[in-house]
């Protein structure tokens, strides 16, 4: 049986907005299974077994606006038997809270009993900390990427980060 996946993002600017579409595509879902959580009730990640959660990190290292309300009541749902995997935007000019927002989100999201998958190597970024590295294993919690500075490394990390995704939910 195929597990149902489904994105969901907050975007301010709209690039975490766009990864999240480049995301379905790679995995081939549907259109109608991403979702802007601006625009989206929490109880609909119980449609789906599979959750890819976005958002980019603001101000000193927050979470995306739209998700606060949305983490909110995500965070108290019982999510047994579901997999979470995160991707996050920042800025690693930001050196102190590079993507911090995928740091949040997981740290809020532990209480859920999901199990998370997707963890990534920070690969080339130049940053001094961050809360979304697992201080065991030195993986970030899930996918980062830098719009900003190294567009050119989007792609590739998008492609092979999907791949370990398909894996992991196999």
């Amino acid at each position: 049986m195929k597990n149902k996946t489904g994105i969901f993002y907050g975007s301010s600017t709209g690039t975490t907005a766009r990864i999240a579409r480049k995301i379905g595509t790679l995995l081939n879902i549907p259109d109608n299974d991403i979702h802007d959580v601006a625009k989206t009730a929490p109880s609909k990640v119980g449609d789906y077994d599979v959750l890819i959660f976005g958002t980019s990190t603001w101000g000193s290292g927050e979470i995306q606006d739209d998700w606060l309300d949305f983490a909110d009541e995500v965070e108290v749902l019982d999510l047994k038997g579901k997999k979470i995997a995160l991707f996050g935007c920042g800025d690693e000019t930001m050196s102190d809270t590079f993507c911090n927002a995928v740091g949040e989100l997981r740290h809020r999201l532990t209480g859920t009993h999901a199990e998370f998958i997707g963890e990534y190597y920070s690969g080339s970024y130049d940053f001094d900390e961050s809360d979304a590295t697992d201080p065991e294993t030195g993986k970030m919690y899930g996918l980062v990427l830098d719009e900003t500075n190294h567009p050119e490394l989007t792609d590739a990390r998008l492609h092979a980060w999907t791949q370990q995704i398909s894996d992991e939910i196999a």
